[in-house]
Formats: C-alpha cells, sequence, structure tokens
C-alpha cells in the first residue's frame, strides 16, 4: 500500500475553514493548529459561536425596527394601495415557502451526510480497537501459556530425567528459549491503554451524535410544520394562527441561528484537525507507544521496516528451535521414560498454538489494516463529515432568511385581515341586500319592525288568513293565467316573470299583470298594516 500522503489529501473546503480567522475572547489572533487542550484554541471556536450570537441580535433588531415602522406608519386605506400590499403579502408568503422547503431539503441531506461521516468514523474506532484488544489478547495469552503452562511441564520433565544429565540440558536449553519468548513478548508495545482510549472515544463520539442527529431531524420537522402552519393561516386568514406560527417563528429564527454557531465552530475545529491530522496524533501517542511505530501505522509506506519484524523473527526461531527439541525427546528419551511422554506432548501441543498465535500476531500487527481504518476514519471525518456540516450551516442560512420573510409578511397579512374587517363592518346595516344583514335576520327572529315587499312574500301563507278570499282569488288569478299560458305554447315557465310570491327578492322586470297584482296586493297590506310598509 502506498503512503497516507497520498491516499488521503485534504478537501478543499477543509483548507478554507482552516484559514478562518482563529481569535480568542479577547481579540487576540492565535494560532490555527488543532490544540484543543489549550484554552485559547477553545476561546476561538467560541468566538465563532459569538459572532453567530452577534448576528441573531442584528436580525432581532432590524425585524423590531421594521415592526416599529410598520406599526407607527399608517397609509391612506385606498383601493390603488390594497391590491399591490395583497400582492406584496403574497409573493413573500410564497417566497418564504420555497426558501423553507429549500433549507429543508438541504438540512436533510448535511444531516444525513454528516451522520455518515460520524458512522465511519467511529466504525473504523472500533475496527481499530478490535485489532489492538486482538494483539493485547494473543501476547497475553501467549505469555501465559509460556510462564505458567511451559514451567510446569518442564519441572516434571526435570525430575523424571534427573539421571539423564543430557536430558536436563535440553530442558534448561529449552527453558532459554521460553524466557527469550517471553522477552521480545515483552518488548511490544502495551495496546491496553490504547485500546481503552479509542474504545471510550467512538463511544461517547456515537452518543453525541446519535442526539446531534435526532435534535437536528426534529429541528427540520418543525421548521417544515410552522412553514405549512403560517401558509395555512395566511390562507384560511385565521389571526389566532398567525400569532402562533410568528411566535414559533421567532423560536425557530433563534434556534437556526444558534445552530449555526455550533454547526461553524465544530467545522472550523474539524477542519484544523483535518489539514495536519498526523502532527495531533503524534503528540498524543507520544507517551504511549514510540514514533517510530506511530509513523509506521500513519504511513504504511513499504520502505519503511516493519519495528515488530525483528521480535517476531527471534518469536519464530525460539519456538522452531524448541520444537526440534521436543521432537527429539519423543523419538529418544519416550522409550527410556514412559511417563515423559505426557508432559512432553503437552509441551508440543503449546508450541503449536503459540506458533498459530505468532501468525495471527503477525498479521494484526501489519500496517495495512490499521492504516486503512486510520484512512477511513479520516474520509468519513474531513470529507463526509465536514461536507455535512457545511451543508447544515447553509440550512440554518436558509432557514433563517425564510423565517425573516415569513415574519415581515405575517404582520402585513393580519393589518390587510383588519382592514377587510373594518371595510366589512362598515357597510350599511340597512342594505336588503347585505349578507350580514340577512344573516342577522334569520338569526333574530323576534325582529319583526321592519317590513318589505321582499319579505312579505315570503310569509304569505301565514298571512293567508288575513285575506279576504275574493281578494286572494284576485291576487292568484294572474299567476295562474300566466302559468296555464306559458304551459300552453309548450315552454317552461320562467321563474323571473312570476310575482313576488315565495320569493326573496325584486324580479329584474314586470308584465302589466304582475304590476296590477303587486299593486292589488299593496293596497291589502296597507288596509291590514297601516303605515309600517311605508317607505
Amino acid at each position: 500500500m502506498s503512503s497516507a500522503r497520498v491516499d488521503y489529501i485534504a478537501p478543499w473546503w477543509t483548507y478554507w475553514l482552516h484559514n478562518f480567522p482563529h481569535i480568542n475572547l479577547r481579540f487576540q489572533p492565535i494560532d490555527n493548529g488543532f490544540q484543543p487542550e489549550e484554552e485559547n484554541y477553545q476561546q476561538s471556536l467560541i468566538f465563532l459561536g459569538c459572532v453567530a450570537a452577534a448576528g441573531l441580535g442584528l436580525n432581532l433588531l432590524c425585524l423590531a425596527i421594521y415592526l416599529s415602522c410598520l406599526c407607527c406608519c399608517r397609509k391612506e386605506e385606498e383601493e390603488e394601495s390594497k391590491r399591490p400590499n395583497s400582492c406584496c403579502v403574497t409573493w413573500s408568503a410564497v417566497a418564504a415557502g420555497l426558501i423553507s422547503c429549500a433549507a429543508v431539503g438541504v438540512g436533510f441531506y448535511g444531516n444525513s451526510e454528516t451522520n455518515d461521516g460520524v458512522y465511519q468514523l467511529t466504525y473504523s474506532l472500533y475496527n481499530a480497537n478490535h485489532t489492538l484488544g486482538g494483539v493485547d489478547s494473543l501476547v497475553t495469552g501467549t505469555m501465559g501459556s509460556m510462564q505458567n503452562g511451559l514451567h510446569q511441564h518442564l519441572a516434571r520433565l526435570d525430575e523424571i530425567f534427573a539421571t539423564r544429565g543430557d536430558y536436563v540440558q535440553t530442558l534448561q536449553f529449552m527453558q532459554q528459549m521460553a524466557d527469550s519468548v517471553i522477552k521480545q513478548l515483552l518488548g511490544l508495545p502495551d495496546w491496553e491503554e490504547a485500546k481503552v482510549d479509542l474504545a471510550s472515544i467512538a463511544d461517547r463520539t456515537a452518543y453525541v451524535e446519535y442526539y446531534r442527529w435526532l435534535t437536528y431531524l426534529l429541528l427540520l420537522i418543525l421548521d417544515l410544520m410552522i412553514c405549512l402552519l403560517a401558509c395555512l393561516g395566511l390562507a384560511k386568514q385565521c389571526r389566532w394562527l398567525l400569532t402562533t406560527m410568528m411566535v414559533f417563528g421567532v423560536l425557530t429564527l433563534v434556534l437556526s441561528w444558534a445552530s449555526l454557531g455550533a454547526d461553524l465552530a465544530t467545522a472550523v475545529g474539524t477542519s484544523d484537525f483535518c489539514v495536519a491530522p498526523d502532527k495531533y496524533l503524534m503528540s498524543q501517542t507520544r507517551d504511549i507507544v514510540s514514533a517510530d511505530i506511530v509513523h509506521y501505522y500513519l504511513y504504511c509506506n513499504q520502505t519503511r521496516s516493519n519495528p515488530f519484524q525483528q521480535s517476531l523473527t527471534i518469536f519464530q526461531r525460539s519456538l522452531t528451535t524448541m520444537q526440534i527439541q521436543i521432537q527429539g525427546l519423543l523419538q529418544f528419551a519416550v522409550p527410556l521414560f514412559p511417563t515423559a511422554e505426557r508432559d512432553l506432548l503437552g509441551i508440543q501441543h503449546l508450541l503449536n498454538s503459540s506458533e498459530a498465535s505468532l501468525h495471527q500476531l503477525t498479521a494484526l500487527l501489519d500496517c495495512r489494516g490499521l492504516n486503512k481504518d486510520y484512512l477511513d476514519a479520516l474520509v468519513g471525518v474531513c470529507y463526509d463529515g465536514v461536507e455535512g456540516l457545511l451543508y447544515l450551516c447553509l440550512f440554518s442560512i436558509l432557514a433563517a432568511c425564510a423565517f425573516c420573510v415569513m415574519l415581515c409578511a405575517i404582520p402585513r397579512a393580519w393589518r390587510q385581515i383588519a382592514c377587510r374587517e373594518r371595510d366589512y363592518d362598515d357597510m350599511d346595516e340597512e342594505d336588503p341586500f347585505n349578507p350580514r344583514t340577512r344573516r342577522t335576520g334569520s338569526q333574530n327572529p323576534t325582529h319583526t319592525n321592519m317590513h318589505s315587499f321582499c319579505s312579505y312574500s315570503s310569509s304569505i301563507g301565514s298571512q293567508s288568513s288575513l285575506h279576504p278570499p275574493a281578494a286572494q282569488a284576485a291576487t292568484n288569478a294572474p299567476v295562474s293565467e300566466y302559468m296555464n299560458q306559458t304551459a300552453l305554447f309548450g315552454g317552461n315557465p320562467r321563474y323571473e316573470n312570476v310575482p313576488l310570491i315565495g320569493r326573496g327578492s325584486p324580479p329584474p322586470s314586470y308584465s302589466p299583470s304582475m304590476r296590477a297584482t303587486y299593486l292589488s296586493m299593496t293596497e291589502e297590506q296597507s288596509r291590514h298594516f297601516g303605515n309600517d310598509f311605508q317607505a
């Protein structure tokens, strides 16, 4: 595998974010190197959040000035000015809806990209933790079998071969080989501390990422719901719904700016790491493993030798020598000392398992496995992670713009609704064609002081007892004559030509017979009701 420097190239957006000014809270520029333990570096990231907070304050101030001007400046209510204002509110609502939908789409994509990058990071950390844990387990198991199992077998064989000095010397030589193997294993770095750190980092990262992803998902749904309900309130001209959405719009505006500050600080800090990750890892592992080992795994260059090659070679040679000695004892000593066969076979089994562990250890200590996990983690964080954070920053900006437009459009819509209701209230209450008057009359049936020729015909059935039979026949005669004449000519009777009997509005025109009927009915009304029907 080629070096990590060739396989990993930091994306351009990390350099762009890395070049952001790093200023502490005392307004002093500091180094932009990734130093999360330094107080000044932490203050530089907090300063970016403060910039977002200042943007929020300026935004709210502009909205307050706009609303104050809208409330204080009273324009003349003219027909020419109503139509442009209505179009302005409509287009503002459309713009807010489109920007909000675009912001939600960008937010979903950015949230997914960030989650994918963090998942790739935690997956690589868990893989590296598994590799280091496997190395530590193999080393611990091999050392335990050499120190305990092999020592017991050699002690019993020393008692059995006490009368044969050459066999005792062979056992002593095997003990030296076992001590050499233990020494080489002790020379390997202790990965236990590094393993615990990787596991804890992966666990904390996965925990924080889950709640971050869930929080953004709820924020995206909230933005979409507020936009839809605000559009519904504008369409239905519902004042309480517009008021509620305006309150939630201010809250979401604050959340958008807060998320912008948090995402920007996180993106800048992560970019500082992505520009020079090797430097930070070298400083963090200085007290755990040597620099040669860290370079070997970070770069995995074929020209760089394996720092464990010498220890593994000595381990292999020692095991081979011990197996040769055991084969000789099984061939020559067992016929003389049959009781030694069990211990010799036990040592042979132990050496075989140690050789299998050696092959696994050689594979795990190879740089290609850990270097692949390292590169996958860098790609996940610096490509998908930082890119997702940039999209989330764009979502926050678009959401803030959308809710600013919405907060500017809602008060104008409120004002137009109020003007329309005021114009509606200014209508003539005495107008018989006013729909509000008809609704009031239907809701107040006891209101009988006002009579008109329109309302009289609707109650002609109830007033028939007041009419003499002759008058009633005379009144209905023209109507029946008209209906009969219409039927004779094969046509359908036109409702508009029927006199005001059972009608709620005056007809468009009068025929001579209809006028005579209307005049006769008016005379009957005057005799029975006096001056109630006079203008």
